[in-house]
């Protein structure tokens, strides 16, 4: 039977592996280890900042 509203499985994964991406990037291109540290919490704020971007681009 399927329960209406239970999507959040589907949007934690699509966050997890936009998070997961961006710290792969971040840290590859990070010259040192605060660097890396650093990508890492930007690697957490990324996703949220370009949805942001995007529906306001829509004007959402």
């Amino acid at each position: 039977m399927y329960k209406k509203g239970n999507t959040k499985g589907m949007c934690n994964g699509v966050y997890g592996f936009a998070v997961l991406g961006a710290a792969v990037y971040f840290i590859q291109h990070a010259t040192t280890f605060w660097m890396g540290i650093f990508g890492i919490g930007k690697a957490i704020f990324w996703p949220a900042m370009v949805m942001y971007k995007v529906l306001g681009m829509l004007g959402m």
